[in-house]
């Protein structure tokens, strides 16, 4: 697979020992700044994502196959070879290629990989250049620093499931987690900006640099106005619904077929929804005249405005508000988002075809949201089969066809 030159990180090799979601969300932000991402699996099984379905990829005819579709979303452009590091031979090949390589991302446990001669301490001496990023579920260091970590954990510790949900009192009240894996996410996007960061100071020092990357630290982090808030009061924040714990009104409403968000943000857009609503006079009653007032007072502004909202169609309100700059918006399904027209004109949906001779021809995935306009995301390789790349790669690290086939007749690779 040819890489891309006129992109971002063109010539940084990464050496991805990383897997699920965390550590491979990083390095698909390398691998889509143009870095040549060589992922590392186990030989016949591959990363656990692989196997986290339903739902599963089909063929091109429509058959189902074993290949999980969860996979997809954090490994594209990079190369998979499968290789056994619990082998001594395969340990030997990873430390020869870390010599070579910028960067090394792993998810293991705290010293897992120090058996195989494969942490920082020991690859460092034979490159000192090297940017060597571990992600943990609580870091390196700490009383939990052995356990192991997991999305849903660190949205309970940290916090975060105690601020998402309907209050205890109401239909459906209780901790709810986050949709999607966010805390994998955001340690994903952590531990890249830290790898640029190091890079650059590489480009400074000619010295690398070892980063720990823990889920727990980036979920006390992500907890933003709702961890600033309690640092300022001492008061934890509880769960709210769709509401905002300082705007009003900055939630979903019942309309006549359905629902609407509605984010009003300042004083001068709640002024022109009450002039739309034909309520003016909201905007100078006192309780309602500010966002702290309105907050304050926030039962009292709903219980007037859900019989308004419910007298027209949420077509009708959204058609109705954005011509008066105020926000508001639908609240889709994935696929009606994919058929939003901004993210239709946006080229979110990203087709990625494939020839990898498992009857798949095509991946589609989520655009990265990253637009360098010198630097451009260059899309060049769809998420890979099971090692995929496996001969090519261990040709370019020199090994010739003999070393290859003695490899995989021992089960190595």
């Amino acid at each position: 697979m040819q890489q891309p030159r006129d992109t971002a990180l063109a010539g940084i090799k990464v050496l991805d020992l990383s897997r699920v979601l965390a550590g491979p969300w990083c390095t698909q932000i390398l691998a889509d700044l143009g870095a040549d991402v060589v992922k590392i699996e186990r030989p016949g099984s591959g990363d656990d994502t692989r196997h986290w379905g339903p739902p599963f990829l089909q063929t091109a005819d429509g058959a189902a196959t074993s290949q999980a579709s969860y996979f997809t979303a954090c490994n594209r452009n990079k190369r998979s070879v499968t290789l056994d590091m619990s082998r001594p031979e395969g340990q030997a090949l990873l430390r020869r290629i870390a010599a070579e390589v910028d960067v090394v991302v792993e998810n293991f446990k705290v010293g897992g990989l120090a058996r195989y001669g494969l942490d920082y301490d020991s690859l460092k001496a034979a490159n000192p250049r090297l940017i060597y990023c571990s992600v943990t579920g609580f870091g390196q260091s700490g009383p939990y620093a052995e356990r192991a970590g997991y999305d849903l954990m660190v949205q309970a510790l940290s916090g975060l499931m105690s601020v998402t949900g309907h209050a205890d009192g109401e239909p459906g009240g209780g901790p709810l987690r986050v949709g999607v894996a966010v805390i994998d996410i955001f340690t994903g996007l952590y531990a890249s900006n830290a790898i640029l960061a190091a890079l650059h100071a590489r480009a400074h020092t000619g010295e690398g640099q070892y980063i720990d990357t823990a889920l727990l630290d980036v979920g006390m982090a992500v907890l933003a106005n709702q961890a600033a808030g309690f640092l300022a009061t001492g008061d934890s924040p509880m769960r709210a619904g769709n509401s905002h714990p300082s705007l009003a009104p900055y939630q979903n409403f019942a309309t006549r077929d359905g629902q609407v968000l509605l984010a009003i943000g300042n004083d001068g857009q709640f002024s022109r929804f009450c002039g739309v609503i034909d309520r003016p006079e909201w905007a100078l009653d006192e309780r309602f005249a500010t966002n702290t007032a309105r907050v304050h007072h926030r039962s009292a502004l709903l219980a007037l405005m859900q019989p308004v909202l419910r007298e027209r169609s949420s077509a009708e309100w959204i058609a109705l508000l954005h011509d008066k700059a105020v926000p508001c918006g639908p609240i889709n399904t994935i696929a009606q988002a994919f058929d939003d027209p901004q993210v239709r004109a946006r080229g979110l949906r990203v087709e990625l075809p494939r020839d990898a001779g498992d009857g798949i021809a095509q991946i589609d995935t989520v655009a990265s949201p990253l637009r360098l306009s010198r630097t451009p995301i260059r899309y060049h390789g769809a998420p890979p089969a099971l090692g995929q790349h496996t001969d090519e790669v261990l040709r370019e690290w020199g090994l010739s066809e003999r070393e290859i086939e003695t490899l995989r007749a021992s089960g190595c690779v």
